[in-house]
This record gives C-alpha cells, structure tokens and sequence, in this order.
C-alpha cells in the first residue's frame, strides 16, 4: 500500500489510499532504449492491466478442426429481390437514362462445351500447321546441308584424285625414290606388252620382225634413260642419307620419364659426332668464298690430326694440296675431284668406330666380328653379308634367300611389276590395328608380298560391297571388329564403305545371308593358304578358340 495526497480545490488536499498490485506474469516488451552513461532503460509502452481470460465454455475451441476450411462447390440459383419506382399519377419519374435490355439466346452447358471444343481444335490446326513448317524447314535445312556436304566431299575427292594423278606424274617425270622407279619400269613394261599385241595383231611376216626390232631399240633408249635419272637420284638421295646418317649419330639419349615429359641428354660421344657432322657439312658445300672454304679447311685439318694414321695422312695431304691450289688461283672447276676426295676420305674417317664411338651402334655391318653371326646374313646372289633387316621374308617363305637390293634388280629387269599400291594398303592397315591397342601381331607379320597374294587372288582386286578395282582407293579393315585382324578376319572395300561397315554392330542384321556366305568363303580360302605357314599356325589356332569361344 502506498499513501498520497490529492489537490481537490484551490487550498485543500485529500489523502487517498492507493494499492499497487505486482504483476504475475512477464510484461511483453513494446519497444524502448537503454541510456549508455547511467544504465536505466527506458520503454516505449507498458501496461499494468493482467490480460482479460476468456471463459472456459468446456468446448476445446483453438484446435486443426476448428482452424481447417472444408470448401466445397455447389452451383446454385441465387435469389436477387429488388423493388423499383413506378410513375403513376401524381408521380413522374424521368426516363432518360434507363436502357432497352432484350434477353439473349440462352447458352446450355453442352453448347457452351461444344464452343470450347471447337475453338481448342481451331488452336490445334494452327498450333500443327507452325510446328509442320518447322519441321519442314528443318528438313529442308538439313537437305541442304547434305546436298552441300556431298559436294564438297565429292569436290574434295575430285581434287584428291586429281592431285594423286598430278603426284603420279611428277613422279614419273622426276623419279627419287625407289618406288618411283618402280612405277616407271611398270609403265614401260605395260607400254611394251601394249606394242607387241599391236604388232602381232597388225603385222605379218618381215615388216613384224622389223617393228620387233624397233620395239627394242626403243625400250633400250628407255632404260637408259631411266638409267640416267636412277643415276642422278642416287647421286642426290646417297647425300641426303649420309647426313641423315650423321644427323643420327649426333641425336642426344633420350628417354620419357613418369610423368610423360621426354629428357634429352647429350654425351661426350654425341657432341663429338655433333661436331663432326658441323665440319662434314661445311666442307661439302660448294660456292663458298675463299676465305671461309680455308677456314673450313684449317678446321678439318686440326680435328684429323689428333689421330696418327694412314687415312689422317692422306686427308692431310689433300688438304694442303687444295690450299696450295687455291694460292696459284686454281679455277673452283677444277677443284671439284679433290674436293669430293676430301669428302669422301672424312666420311671414311667419320665412320670409324676409333675416331667417332657413338657410329658403331648405327652401322649395318657392325665392326666386331663376333656380332656377324647373330643378325647378318649372307646373299647367295651378290655374295654380300647384309643384316637380317634387308631380306624380304614373306610369310610364306622357308629360306633367307636373296637380299632387297637383288629382288628389286630382278624385278626391274624381269616381271617390272610396282608395289607401291599394295605397300600403301599394308600400311594404312597397320596404322588402323595399332589404333585398336589390342595386342594385334598377325597383321605385322604379314608382307606386301602375302597381301598381293591375298588381294588378287583371293578378293579379285576389287571391293566386296561395289566392285570398285582402283587399288589407290581400297583399304582392308576387319569384318569382325571385335577380334583382331587376320587374313580370316577381314574385308576389302572403298574408304567410305569401311567407315560405314567399322560402324555396324550387328553383321548378320546388315549384311544378306549371301553375302556373308562368300565373305565366309574367302576367309576359309585365306585359312587354307595360311594354314601351310609354320607362323601362322598357333594364331589360326587361336583363332579359331576364340571363334568358339564367343
């Protein structure tokens, strides 16, 4: 209880009993701030008043079933009641403003229905007419990207093949390579065969024997002049191979390491071939000045005088003969046999194992006698000890027999058949195989030898699917996919019919039971001839375990 006093008028006061009654329960806070310096909070609003309790009724009234709204439709006829004013006497109520309402037809519920229904159909023609235009511009679009892309492909092919004629004819004309030579002893044995059925088919008699011998004197003329350009190519691909030689010596160690980064290393034996091939280099070049071509010389000659011997004397000797000429103003025409003596005496000392260490590894006869036992062979037809490396060895052969150099040697002056054609297929085969990283061996066995043998004999020189015979455009791939490559296991075809057939699952869905029977046919005519080859005989085997196997 607290007591105060009350002013009631101007000079009187009346005490007055007031009960303060503590709160039972929190006060909500209203909201206020706190004063930083003296602590006190100050509130925005507060209430002494205990909430009013509402009365317990014995109904649980704050429940889900309570608070939860059960809707539910129900189309009804409502009931509008309205009274309106009337004119009558003594009463005028203007018109002016009221309006003429006639009543429309009246809409039933299937008729409403069936409005919707036709204007959701009319939304259907439209909504398909634009998806038909798109899918026909689609299509249209996809036509000509088509059209265009056969175009190119076919323009493409086009300048392919025109570009392989315009090669075979450089070729032809500007023979290098062996293979080019071969090309043209196969041209001139064609152009033979075609004279001599020309002369025995027009010519009788003695004026036959007199065109016979004009037919040789021409083929004479030929082969010198394809002699001629064999000589000039030798000349040229015999430096291109010396240095490629030395180039090859003078190549650092190299090895990848784990993390597949190759390390290079070079030896005290590479960076002396190294400095060997820079001298060999310089002193084979020709129009050069004088002064350069002495230094070239002064170089040489102190890099072979660290060596006392027969050959250093002589390359020695040679050179002061040079640089003495050279003094007395000696024409460079003149030189050009002492140079070439030059050169040919330091290539000699380049290729001593003594003089340069790091050749011995590469030489094709190596300087130990003990060696030539193990991978050099002896050719019984140019009595030549050559490595195992220059011996064709078909699969089906039984004998080293004669070395590359004779076989093509006897070509040229015999059969004059070209390879080249058949190398080309053997070699994009081994590209595709080592592509399937399966452990495939049977396809580096083979020989272009076995694949002429195979691919004339056995395909007929053509493809399987479109009977194309142009061998530049024939590949050999795999029928079953899923082993490895065989001659009992493959098929000929074009470029474009091998990616489509390589993308077949399924061969006996794709292909006519017909034609798989003279697939299966050839195989068995492949198995037959390579049963016969020792080599071959544990992968037919094998083959053949794995065939029943799947």
């Amino acid at each position: 209880y607290l007591g105060t006093s009350i002013l009631t008028d101007s000079d009187s006061f009346q005490d007055v009993v007031v009960t303060i009654e503590r709160p039972t329960y929190h006060k909500p806070f209203l909201g206020g701030f706190k004063n930083q310096i003296t602590g006190v909070e100050f509130h925005n609003a507060g209430s002494q008043t205990i909430p009013k309790k509402r009365p317990d009724k014995g109904i649980q009234l704050l429940c889900r079933e309570t608070q939860t709204v059960f809707e539910k439709n129900k189309s009804q006829q409502t009931r509008n009641t309205t009274s309106t004013q009337m004119t009558k006497i003594g009463l005028y109520v203007s018109n002016m403003t009221d309006k003429l309402i006639s009543p429309g037809k009246y809409l039933t519920a299937e008729e409403y229905h069936k409005r919707r229904l036709e204007a959701v159909i009319v939304l259907q023609k439209y909504f398909r007419r634009w998806h038909a235009i798109n899918v026909v511009q689609n299509l249209r679009e996809e036509k000509r990207l088509r059209l265009a892309w056969e175009a190119q492909a076919e323009l493409w092919r086009k300048k392919e093949k025109e570009e392989k004629l315009r090669r075979e004819h450089e070729r032809r004309l500007n023979p290098k390579t062996k293979d080019d030579f071969e090309l043209l002893y196969n041209a001139l044995e064609l152009w033979r065969q075609e004279e001599t059925e020309r002369i025995d088919r027009t010519l009788t008699g003695a004026e036959r024997k007199a065109a016979f011998c004009g037919l040789l004197e021409q083929e004479a003329q030929l082969i010198a002049s394809i002699g001629r350009h064999k000589l000039n190519a030798n000349e040229e691909n015999q430096q291109k191979a010396i240095l490629y030689f030395l180039a090859k010596c003078a190549q650092p160690k190299r090895w990848k390491a784990y993390d597949g980064k190759v390390t290079e290393m070079d030896t005290q034996y590479t960076l002396r071939a190294r400095e060997l091939l820079e001298i060999y280099r310089s002193v084979s070049m020709n129009d050069i000045p004088k002064d350069e071509r002495l230094d070239v010389l002064l170089t040489l000659r102190r890099t072979v005088k660290e060596h006392e011997c027969k050959l250093t004397q002589e390359i020695v000797e040679l050179i002061d003969r040079e640089v003495d000429l050279m003094s007395r103003e000696v024409k460079e025409c003149n030189l050009e046999g002492l140079r070439k003596r030059i050169c040919t005496l330091f290539l000699q000392y380049i290729k001593t194992p003594k003089f340069n260490p790091e050749v011995a590894r590469i030489l094709k006869v190596p300087p130990d006698p003990l060696k030539l036992y193990r991978n050099v062979n002896f050719c019984h037809s140019c009595e030549n000890y050559l490595p195992s490396s220059e011996f064709p060895v078909p699969a089906n052969s039984r004998t080293i027999g004669r070395c590359r150099l004779c076989c093509k040697l006897d070509n040229e002056a015999r059969r004059r058949e070209a390879f080249l054609k058949y190398k080309l297929i053997l070699e994009n085969l081994r590209k595709s195989e080592a592509d399937y990283q399966d452990d495939t061996k049977i396809v580096f066995l083979v020989q272009h030898q076995d694949l002429q043998y195979m691919i004339e004999n056995i395909w007929g020189s053509q493809s399987a699917l479109s009977a194309c015979s142009d061998l530049y455009d024939l590949v050999m791939v795999r029928w079953d996919k899923q082993r490895e490559w065989s001659p009992w296991n493959t098929i000929l075809l074009t470029k474009d019919e091998a990616d489509a057939h390589l993308k077949l699952c399924n061969l006996e869905k794709a292909y006519e039971a017909a034609f798989i029977h003279r697939i299966k046919r050839k195989h068995i005519r492949a198995k037959n001839y390579f049963a016969q080859i020792p080599a071959m005989a544990s992968f037919l085997h094998r083959s053949d375990n794995q065939a029943n196997a799947n």
